[in-house]
């Protein structure tokens, strides 16, 4: 089971100064992905990335020449995000996509804001953020290709049985308490089809798929 820590995340400044971004996770990894120059590694040193960006001045976010992003405002009220002119009100837990082509800024109307960032290269890979309640009867799956992200509450992860629940029985018992490892706000549980990853509590999550591209799509 793995756990990715935002506290251990360094805390890396835009390309274009506009604001600062901890990067999660991005596919393929490279050797500079922890360290400050994977600031300037070149756009196609990567497929897909997930990240969350401190927004705290109105400006310009930069460009992903060929790539697709699914924006989500996950702390603060509103963005008001310009994409080629057009003006969208992004408002907290409402998943955003649209170009990296596009010429965007954005602007803080009610104060600074914190956003999940899910960049993915068209015809490679599609991008989906989801964001859904937590259950302490009910713990939350994340399965390979997926990441969930807590955003706001408590919460404890388990590693799941190793061969999955059967199809059609009844949802396991949640794991006891001596197997389950802590949450921290914004930390990340990697998925996995085998002993696939449990999340058990009470606030949000952030559920990130990245799955490969049809054939044929953009």
């Amino acid at each position: 089971m793995e756990i990715i820590r935002y506290a251990e995340l360094k805390a890396l400044p835009w390309r274009n100064g506009g604001g600062v971004t901890r990067e999660v996770a991005r596919h393929p990894r490279t050797p500079s992905v922890q360290t400050a120059r994977q600031s300037t590694a070149p756009d196609n040193a990567w497929d897909w990335r997930i990240s969350i960006a401190e927004v705290s001045k109105a400006g310009a976010f930069s460009a992903f020449a060929g790539m697709e992003r699914v924006l989500t405002v996950i702390d603060g009220e509103l963005l008001l995000l310009s994409v080629d002119g057009a003006e969208h009100p992004l408002e907290k837990y409402r998943p955003f996509r649209f170009s990296g082509d596009a010429e965007s800024a954005g602007a803080l109307p009610t104060g600074d804001i914190r956003d999940l960032n899910v960049i993915t290269r068209n015809g490679s890979f599609k991008g989906y953020t989801s964001i859904i309640e937590l259950s302490k009867k009910r713990a939350h799956p994340v399965f390979a290709g997926q990441f969930g992200i807590l955003l706001q509450g408590q919460a404890t992860v388990s590693p799941g049985a190793a061969d999955g629940a059967a199809s059609g029985a009844a949802a396991p018992e949640p794991a006891p308490e001596a197997q389950r490892v802590e949450l921290n706000r914004y930390d990340a549980v990697v998925g996995a089809d085998t002993a696939s990853p449990e999340i058990l509590g009470r606030g949000f999550l952030a559920v990130v798929s990245i799955d490969p591209a049809e054939p044929g799509t953009d």
